[in-house]
């Protein structure tokens, strides 16, 4: 449906003639975290963005779209104030704009010429201090991340790029008939939620109406995932936040595929949201004078590299779309394809000349109408400028020039470490040619036009005042580095869920229900996924509770926000067979009863093959359960007596890394406490157990599987079925 609705709005659009003299509307659309190989548009042939790939078909694509600088606050900064980045900020804090630099935005002039202006988003500028963003918009509301669910009135969820649009509906339908509007809808989404490191509805919570997107496939791994290609890199690049978090989101095969399908939705679902806004526009008859812009704030690493995140020179992280549909423009121009470079600093300027606004001398960008009404003129730009200063003690600060041959960059804390790209020869960027003899004319050429390019924009930056910190080894022991307390003791800071269930009781997380749950609800760590780890925490049930320390888990959105499926070490009172079990939730279920050392062989069966002994532990007392995995091999112990021991063979049911969290399970009311949690991250490469080396007794039997069993159930045993294997 809202398809068939873009598409008439296009075609309406091309068929209506609009007065010269008449000022058009403009709508910029701003994702985060955005480039271009995640539309359509752009080649991709899995996403799926149906609104967006139209504008394009209709409009104009920008192919040689860059932002001067990758990081959120300067870019957004930039196209605010017209100005590149050490342009708005000082030579101490470039970062940061000064008073005079953004005491008009390109929003007041357009207000002056009688603009009605509304932003509804993500704001992420470092302002002055004191500084008042809704004094520069007629209508503003900032809508940020963390958490991207909002809870509404009604107690309903929605998410923060669905709720963006919601406003931007609102604001055009209270728009009056006489006067023209600018209206920015700025995303937070595709950034990931960085403090929420689960896979997935963690990293990249998307929107409802995309649930379930690209389940059903399997993603292409990154293009540049050659492990030859992160050697190559020096140790500022390979040893950055960039690598630190391509731990958190791409470093395993099972996680690339959760976070690429998550990234995805959150991409349609922007392109849904502009549907539903595009609908609007052509109901209220505002189509056919509307330009609509859609761009992002910087590009982005999807495992690429090795890396994650953007901040470095390198094309993924520089490139952006841009689109642009002005329905005003003749049919000629439509569905073209630019190859002029571009840059964020341009939008401002650009907005400003189609409203017949004079572009302030001190803007730094040039107006991007020419190339949309018809051709760049011969004085367009033949090289652009790109920097990066911001969390300079961590993020390797850098400075160069681009054109259609080469890219030339110079990390300057770094010794002015050089690089020179050939564009046509190496797109990719696999090979530095700074120290080619053959390239020494083009190396010093382009050092002395990127001095000059320092010199027009601001001036050199102030000497870096610490040393460089790095964030992680090339490849840490454990890549979930933040070990140690997981619990503060004060507050649920750090974990996730129902706080209808879930409080902070007498320094201990507590967990509650009166009996009439439904549904398991869970409580889960934000801060990494577990793989290989040492856990000890303590913990108190009521009678007739059962709870349960779950790890290595997925999260299951499909069925809640809260649920969690995997390996669990069972808190049950009053049963001493069941608590400290090894179950897994909504998988195989029960594992291991309380006192069996128990393998699974590879067809996924489990088999007891000693005995432990089994001890009560007194309900409503405090007790430390320890919870030991490394590699496929699990054991648990409460008070320091094992109460499971397990080795899983089952390739396809077992699970190596996920989620960890905690529990409160249905039946009678109970209260179950967790305090002190203490977590060791053991290192990842620890071998598995091979299942040749654990032979398996002919007299072993089968663990009692759950549920109701026949009167006449007696459990197999394993000479009996080995020749299955």
């Amino acid at each position: 449906m809202k398809n068939a609705c873009l598409a008439l709005l296009i075609a309406v659009a091309c068929l209506r003639v609009t007065h010269a003299t008449e000022r058009p509307n403009i709508i910029f659309f701003f994702a985060d975290d955005q480039t271009t190989s995640t539309l359509g548009c752009y080649g991709n042939t899995v996403v799926q963005t149906p609104n967006i790939d139209r504008l394009a078909d209709q409009g104009t694509r920008f192919d040689n779209m860059f932002v001067s600088h990758s990081i959120c606050w300067v870019s957004r900064t930039t196209i605010l104030s017209g100005l590149y980045g050490r342009g708005y900020g000082t030579a101490g804090q470039p970062d940061v704009a000064r008073p005079d630099a953004v005491a008009e935005l390109y929003s007041d002039l357009l207000r002056n010429a009688q603009y009605r202006t509304g932003y509804f988003g993500k704001w992420h500028a470092k302002m002055p201090k004191g500084y008042r963003p809704a004094d520069h918009f007629d209508e503003y509301e900032a809508i940020g991340r963390n958490p991207f669910y909002k809870t509404l009135p009604d107690g309903s969820l929605r998410h923060e790029t669905d709720l963006i649009v919601d406003r931007g509906i609102d604001f055009l339908r209270s728009q009056p008939a006489d006067q023209p509007f600018a209206l920015n809808l700025w995303f937070n989404a595709c950034h990931a939620e960085d403090s929420d490191r689960r896979p997935g509805i963690g990293q990249f919570p998307w929107p409802q109406s995309v649930d379930g997107m690209y389940d059903d496939i399997d993603i292409a791994s990154p293009k540049l995932s050659d492990p030859a290609i992160f050697e190559a890199l020096p140790d500022f690049i390979a040893t950055a936040i960039n690598r630190e978090r391509f731990f958190w989101r791409w470093n395993t095969d099972e996680k690339y595929q959760t976070n690429i399908r998550a990234y995805y939705r959150m991409v349609s679902g922007i392109d849904h949201a502009i549907g539903r806004l595009l609908t609007v526009l052509e109901e209220r008859g505002l189509a056919d004078n509307t330009i609509i812009v859609y761009s992002a704030d910087n590009g982005y690493h999807m495992g690429n590299r090795g890396l994650a995140g953007k901040w470095s020179h390198f094309e993924e992280s520089l490139r952006v779309p841009l689109i642009i549909f002005d329905p005003r423009v003749s049919s000629d121009q439509r569905g073209k394809v630019s190859n002029d470079i571009s840059l964020n600093v341009d939008l401002p300027a650009t907005f400003l000349d189609w409203a017949g606004v004079s572009i302030p001398e001190r803007y730094q960008g040039e107006s991007l109408r020419p190339i949309v009404d018809d051709k760049a003129p011969d004085s367009w730009r033949k090289e652009s400028f790109h920097e990066h200063f911001a969390v300079r003690n961590r993020i390797a600060a850098f400075e160069g020039i681009r054109n259609d041959r080469f890219k030339y960059v110079r990390y300057i804390d770094e010794d002015n470490h050089e690089f020179l790209h050939d564009l046509r020869q190496d797109p990719d960027e696999l090979i530095n040619l700074a120290s080619d003899p053959k390239h020494t004319e083009t190396l010093r050429a382009m050092r002395e036009r990127t001095d000059a390019q320092v010199a027009k924009w601001g001036g050199p930056l102030d000497a870096l005042k610490q040393p460089f910190q790095k964030s992680t080894e090339r490849y840490p022991e454990a890549s979930a580095a933040n070990a140690g307390i997981l619990f503060d003791g004060k507050s649920l800071r750090g974990w996730t869920g129902d706080r209808d269930y879930w409080s902070v009781e007498d320094g201990a997380i507590t967990g509650k229900t009166d009996g009439s749950l439904k549904m398991n609800r869970f409580l889960s760590w934000k801060g990494s996924t577990v793989r290989n780890f040492d856990l000890t925490v303590k913990v108190k049930v009521t009678p007739g509770g059962n709870s349960g320390i779950q790890y290595r888990g997925t999260s299951r959105p499909d069925i809640d926000l809260d649920i969690v499926t995997g390996y669990q070490c069972d808190v049950v009172a009053n049963n001493p067979n069941y608590n400290g079990m090894l179950y897994e939730e909504r998988g195989r279920r029960i594992l291991a009863h309380t006192g069996e050392q128990v393998i699974i062989d590879p067809q996924g069966r489990s088999w007891i093959v000693d005995r432990i002994p089994v001890r009560e532990f007194e309900a409503d007392q405090w007790h430390e359960f320890r919870v030991l995995v490394r590699g496929n091999h699990h054991q648990h112990w409460i008070d320091g007596h094992k109460t499971a021991d397990l080795l899983d063979f089952d390739e396809d049911g077992r699970s190596l890394e996920g989620v960890f969290a905690v529990q409160v399970h249905v039946g009678p009311a109970m209260k179950i406490q967790y305090k002190d949690f203490q977590m060791k991250h053991l290192p990842d490469d620890l071998p598995l157990r091979q299942f040749a080396d654990h032979p398996i007794p002919d007299d072993a039997v089968g663990v009692r599987p759950q549920g109701r069993l026949p009167k006449d159930w007696k459990p197999p045993v394993y000479s009996e079925v080995k020749h299955d294997e």
